[in-house]
């Protein structure tokens, strides 16, 4: 089920990715149209961070391609941003706070050209936005995973991109850096920013996401949150691997119910 709207930003047709002759995701197709904060939900191993990653060119596709503003990847690169999970990124580094969001700016830069006042500025700002200016001067390994996070989502604003992938944001994080996360993202989307994130956490997708894309090794469905998060599709997507929770709450008028992966 693909439902489809005009002038996309994103379009990945016939998107196929293996490891080891074994695929991992298999021929998806999805239009992702401008302005929209998508959540990407599937079970574990349903290719949700591979799906990101092989649309920034991380890892190499067995077919399909991708066109971000109807461009190719390479041609665009600089209009999109990515945050990683945090779990893969090396916070032994010795960088600063200010250093790490800084490096944000180097893809406007160019070769050759050092950050000027301006892109220092826009770097505070950033860090100034997830409530982090204060700690500009520490090293990244002495923060908290939650502080750390906050710099890599300050390091991703401070690109000024129009498209965000975003690989689970909110994994391991305090309440606090969840709520600041969720408030900056539903910022850029209010600035007509595309950010597509994966996520794990059904009880949220609602209340975060106005787009869907359900996966599990292949495409469930991808559209408005109000039309695909629903019964049918999640037990699609997750077959048997679903809890109903206790309290259904308004979702349920709409045919749609709570759930949370076990």
């Amino acid at each position: 089920m693909i439902i489809h709207t005009p002038k996309p930003v994103l379009e990945v047709h016939d998107l196929t990715v293996s490891y080891n002759s074994k695929p991992v995701l298999w021929s998806v197709d999805i239009t992702i149209p401008e302005g929209v904060l998508a959540g990407i939900i599937g079970p574990n191993g349903a290719g949700k961070s591979t799906l990101i990653k092989a649309i920034m060119g991380l890892l190499p596709m067995a077919s399909g391609f991708v066109k971000v503003f109807d461009k190719p990847l390479e041609e665009v690169r600089q209009r999109i941003s990515y945050v990683p999970q945090r779990e893969s990124v090396d916070w032994d580094f010795p960088a600063s706070v200010f250093d790490v969001v800084l490096m944000g700016r180097y893809g406007k830069l160019g070769l050759f050209k050092k950050p000027n006042a301006e892109d220092r500025d826009i770097a505070m700002s950033s860090l100034e936005k997830l409530g982090m200016a204060n700690y500009a001067t520490r090293q990244i390994s002495q923060l908290s995973g939650g502080q750390q996070q906050r710099v890599f989502l300050a390091r991703a604003l401070a690109q000024q991109a129009d498209v965000y992938f975003m690989d689970e944001p909110f994994a391991g994080v305090d309440v606090a850096t969840e709520t600041a996360i969720i408030e900056l993202l539903k910022e850029l989307r209010a600035e007509g920013k595309t950010v597509l994130v994966v996520h794990h956490d059904l009880q949220t997708v609602t209340e975060y996401f106005d787009w869907l894309i359900m996966l599990n090794m292949k495409l469930v469905a991808s559209g408005p949150s109000e039309k695909v998060f629903t019964k049918e599709l999640l037990q699609e997507t997750y077959g048997g691997r679903l809890t109903i929770l206790s309290k259904i709450g308004d979702l349920l008028k709409n045919e749609q119910f709570p759930i949370r992966e076990r």
